[in-house]
């Protein structure tokens, strides 16, 4: 990751183009549904963030399959301000 400050002395972060520049995101409601998903993508795959649950959601896993695409798969939640 690369970060740069501009005129206003903001700090903008932007992905290093050279890891992961495009990604697939499936985001779903239903925990079974995303799980079969990523046991069908995951074979052959190379496991980013093993799925599982994480800071935002109680699923969430991160993998690049055996064509080199990367998906982001996580369960929507409804958001509680806290």
């Amino acid at each position: 990751m690369r970060s740069r400050a501009d005129d206003a002395g903001q700090v903008v972060s932007a992905w290093n183009a050279g890891e992961i520049p495009v990604f697939v995101s499936v985001r779903g409601d239903n925990a079974e549904a995303l799980t079969r998903y990523w046991d069908a993508l995951s074979e052959g795959a190379a496991i980013v963030q093993p799925l599982g649950p994480f800071s935002y959601t109680p699923l969430y896993g991160m993998l690049k399959d055996r064509f080199g695409v990367t998906w982001v798969l996580d369960l929507a939640v409804e958001y509680a301000p806290g």
